[in-house]
């Protein structure tokens, strides 16, 4: 990824991050990471854990932002998920979100998916 496209990813987190504030929702991590696997934001609502992939485009020439959150991504996503809880060791309802920016010269949209995806049940 080059400099300008994470720059302009962190902009589009920070975004989202002020966006879930607004609404009522404590930030517990930004970017966490172990190994190769990352959560954009953990935040937590009530008694709910969110995990939340950011998603920010220039235009939806290509298809809205949410739609490059493949089922791929999220098996990583909820890899990482586990991963966090596991190693918090916190016993608390999970759920799955999206948030879509679009910012360009004209302005911005942002788009919350709630419960975007869930883990697959074997």
């Amino acid at each position: 990824m080059t400099d300008y496209n994470q720059q302009f990813g962190d902009k589009g987190e920070n975004i989202a991050i002020d966006f879930l504030l607004e609404l009522g929702y404590a930030i517990l991590e930004k970017n966490w990471r172990h190994n190769n696997l990352e959560i954009d934001i953990v935040a937590k609502l009530n008694d709910t854990i969110v995990i939340v992939e950011v998603k920010t485009r220039k235009t939806d020439i290509f298809g809205d932002p949410e739609e490059f959150v493949n089922r791929t991504k999220q098996k990583l996503i909820i890899k990482a998920a586990n991963s966090y809880i596991f190693r918090k060791n916190i016993n608390l309802d999970v759920r799955f979100d999206i948030i879509a920016i679009i910012k360009d010269e004209k302005g911005m949209s942002i788009k919350h998916i709630p419960d975007a995806f869930y883990p697959e049940v074997n």
